[in-house]
Order: C-alpha cells, then sequence, then structure tokens
C-alpha cells in the first residue's frame, strides 16, 4: 500500500491542512490499495485562492499559446498510457482491455479535440455594429464522478483551459489515484502555476466547499441526481453557474424492421460495459410485442456470455445497491431470465450480468438510475406506444433507435426527449455535444459546445 502525501495546489505538491486520509480500495479483491489525504474547507479555499491569482494571465494568454499547452496536455496523457489504464483497473476494477481502449485513450482524443478547438475557435465575431467577445467564464470548481474518472476530468479540464479560465478539480474520493496522475501531466505540459489544482477529499467536505465558494464563478458537477440537485442548489443561491450532468434511463427502441439480432447484442452490450456504471447506458430495451420472446432470449444468451467478462461495480456500498434494484425487481413482478442477486464471486465487489423479462413502464427498476449490469426489457404496442416509454421517465440523457430503414429509425429519434441517440449503433464522438433533457442536467460537454459552457459573452457596440 502507498501513502500519497499532498495536494496539487499553485503548481507544487503541498501537505494537506489536515492528517485525515481516505483509502482507495481495490474493488475486484477489496483490498485497501492506497491512501491520499482527505481535503479540507481550507484546501480548497487555498486551491481557489491560487486558481484566482492565475486567472488574469491565463484569460491573456492568447488562444494559440493555449492550444500549444494543450496538445502538450495530451502528448502526456498518451505517454502515460499503460500506467493511467493500471490504475483505473486498480481503483475502479475495470478490466484491463477496457481501461486501455476507454479509460486511458478517449482521454487524450478529448485532450486533443480541445487542443485544436482552442487554435480555431472564434473567440471574436462581428454582428452588426457590435463586436462580441466571448471570454473566460473565471475560476471553475470541477467536481468529477468514479465511473469514468480520468475522461471526466479531462472533459472538464480541456474546455475550461481552451476557454482561459482556471480551475480546482476535486475527484471523487473512490478513483483518485488517476487524478493525481493527470496533476503530474498537467505540470509536465507547461501550464502554469495555478491554473489547474487538484484537491483530493469527500463529497460533503471537500465538495460543497468548493461549490460553495464565493471565488468560484461555475461548478461543473458529473454525478447522480440528487447530488446534482444539492450542488445546484448551493451554486445558484450565489448567481453562480452550472454544468451538471446527471443521471440516466435511457431507451433502446427496437422497431420491428430493425435486425433484431445485432441490435439486441449490441444492446446488451452496451449495458455491461464499465459493469453497468455509465450514466448513458440504454438499460431499457423496448421490442414490440411480436418480437418479444425472441428478444428475451437472445439477451439472456448474450449477458451470460458476460458473466466472467466485467469487473465488479466500485464498492460494497454501489454493490449492495444493485442488488437491492434486483431483489425490488422480483418483488414488482418482473422476471429473471439471467443473473439476479447472488454474488457471482466470493471476494470483490461483483454483481452477476442480469437481464429482466416482463417489465412495465411503472416499475422501479424501469424508471430509476441502477448504475450496474441490469437490463429490462419491456414490450410496446405501436410506434406510439414505444415513444410513450421511452419519455416516460424523468431521465433524458440518451438512447438507441434501431430500424431496418435508418430514415425510420431518424424520425423516431426526433421525437424522443433526450440528449443524445445513436442511430442503428452510432459510433461515440468526441465532439457531438453530450448531455440531457429533463432531470439528466444542465449544458453540454465534449466539442464546441462544451467549450461554449466555460465562456461568458461581452459586446461592444461601434
Amino acid at each position: 500500500m502507498k501513502a500519497y502525501d499532498g495536494m496539487y495546489i499553485d503548481g507544487t505538491w503541498r501537505p494537506a491542512a489536515g492528517r485525515a486520509v481516505i483509502e482507495v480500495v481495490n474493488p475486484a479483491d477489496e483490498q485497501v490499495i492506497a491512501t491520499v489525504p482527505a481535503g479540507t474547507a481550507e484546501d480548497v479555499d487555498a486551491a481557489v485562492r491560487a486558481a484566482r491569482a492565475a486567472l488574469p494571465a491565463w484569460a491573456a494568454t492568447p488562444p494559440a499559446e493555449r492550444a500549444a499547452r494543450l496538445t502538450a496536455l495530451r502528448d502526456a496523457l498518451l505517454a502515460r498510457q499503460d500506467e493511467i489504464a493500471a490504475t483505473v483497473t486498480a481503483e475502479l476494477g475495470s478490466p484491463l482491455k477496457l481501461s486501455q481502449a476507454v479509460h486511458a485513450a478517449v482521454p487524450v482524443a478529448v485532450a486533443g479535440s480541445y487542443a485544436e478547438l482552442a487554435a480555431t475557435y472564434a473567440f471574436e465575431e462581428r454582428v452588426g455594429n457590435s463586436t462580441v467577445l466571448h471570454e473566460p467564464v473565471g475560476v471553475v470548481g470541477a467536481i468529477t464522478p468514479w465511473n469514468y474518472p480520468l475522461h471526466q476530468i479531462v472533459a472538464k479540464t480541456a474546455p475550461a483551459l481552451a476557454a482561459g479560465c482556471t480551475l480546482v478539480a476535486k475527484p471523487a474520493e473512490d478513483t483518485p489515484l488517476v487524478a493525481r496522475l493527470f496533476a503530474e501531466a498537467v505540470h509536465e505540459a507547461g501550464i502554469p502555476a495555478g491554473v489547474f489544482n487538484l484537491v483530493t477529499g469527500l463529497g460533503p467536505v471537500a465538495g460543497q466547499a468548493l461549490a460553495e465558494h464565493p471565488d468560484v464563478d461555475l461548478v461543473s458537477f458529473t454525478g447522480s441526481t440528487a447530488v446534482g440537485r444539492r450542488i445546484g442548489a448551493l451554486a445558484t443561491g450565489m448567481v453562480k453557474r452550472v454544468a451538471l450532468e446527471l443521471g440516466g434511463k435511457s431507451a433502446n427502441v427496437i422497431l420491428p424492421s430493425a435486425d433484431l439480432a445485432r441490435a439486441v447484442n449490441v444492446g446488451v452490450a452496451n449495458v455491461m460495459t464499465n459493469s453497468g456504471q455509465t450514466c448513458s447506458a440504454w438499460t431499457r430495451m423496448l421490442v414490440h410485442r411480436e418480437q418479444y420472446d425472441e428478444a428475451v432470449e437472445l439477451a439472456a444468451a448474450a449477458a451470460a456470455k458476460y458473466g466472467d467478462r466485467i469487473g465488479p461495480v466500485v464498492n460494497a456500498g454501489q454493490r449492495d445497491r444493485v442488488r437491492g434494484y434486483i431483489e425490488k425487481g422480483v418483488a414488482e413482478g418482473a422476471r429473471i431470465v439471467a443473473g439476479g442477486p447472488e454474488s457471482p464471486r466470493g471476494t470483490g465487489y461483483y454483481v452477476s450480468p442480469t437481464v429482466f423479462a416482463d417489465v412495465t413502464p411503472g416499475m422501479t427498476i424501469a424508471q430509476e438510475e441502477i448504475f450496474g449490469p441490469v437490463l429490462s426489457v419491456l414490450r410496446y404496442d405501436d410506434v406510439d406506444d414505444a415513444l410513450r416509454i421511452a419519455n416516460g421517465t424523468v431521465y433524458g440523457l440518451a438512447g438507441a433507435v434501431w430500424a431496418g430503414d435508418e430514415a425510420e429509425a431518424v424520425v423516431f429519434a426526433r421525437r424522443m426527449d433526450t440528449g443524445q441517440v445513436d442511430i442503428n449503433g452510432g459510433r461515440f464522438n468526441p465532439l457531438a455535444p453530450f448531455g440531457g433533457y429533463k432531470q439528466s442536467g444542465v449544458g453540454r460537454e465534449l466539442g464546441a459546445h462544451g467549450l461554449t459552457e466555460y465562456l461568458q459573452t461581452k459586446s461592444l457596440q461601434f
């Protein structure tokens, strides 16, 4: 076990204000692998003061130079990919192949995309007799989750830096180690002292102190809707901006003309990725009544193949939460066709890949975010019924539509109340805006739309 010390504040690792630590546990074997400092409000204040002091110079740095620093950051992350993947596997439990292909690789692509945007974005534009300036919003407080620990830090830090903002990041307490690697990459990239700062700590202590700090101009949070409401209340009560990427209960709508086998297999894979710990996972599969039984059989067979291929969930509390939802599904009348609440292994926070049939739209497992490898398969009678079910939750983060004719799928997708829809298995696009409708959040991440979250607008009239 390694005991890490210090917070990355003002370009250096400095001792924490308190002596309390957070134990980092490997979810696969339940062993403590490291400790990190449990930051306090005093640590947060020091970090925010450093970010505030660094803001004028960084905001005045030409976009081309900010782009160069982001390119250097991308290269520093690329050089650390193996270490990043191994670290995420150790603290999150993600299988190494997934850590390499997603957790380590996607942040490199995102950082590179913002290096390009910083160099090409129109920070000034002419509108009639006005010059419109897009200026940095100021100091950003970035509070990130554990499920994609490096991606979420990069998805907030890269656009903030491109915009000319400075920031303080507070990573999830379950996965702080990869955040420390990121701080090392920032330092190596030559990003000036105070522009990026890292404070590890618990959400109710360090996270709350960051959200309510008077010198933080924008709070960017990714996590549960319940915590997002709390952070939003703290921030908006002080009239500061918020960007919230919250929960989801996304629908995978398989229209009768679709390739049923492909749609089901890809849909199951989507739910099982990252052990189901993905806010945009398609956890509700909607199938026409006449194809329902076949789809259930296909889904059960596909899920059974993931029994020894997915990792654990992040901690004991999450394991128990997911099992509780599985038990709730049975109690409300749903039928398990794969998996179940029993642990598939004696050690580690594992949950069996689970598929429910005979799920109705009002059931708890069809309405609430489970955040585990659990799929609900629902029947629909016609297209309008499918749309009603798809839109029938408080969430609206993502979704999918499958049809034999792409145009048919697009017509349906346009009617979905959700922020992102994949058509016939469309690939992830790091330049496309990501974010939700309804209680799935406020604002967008990634691409140019993600950059605008960190800008404010001024007009000069001539």
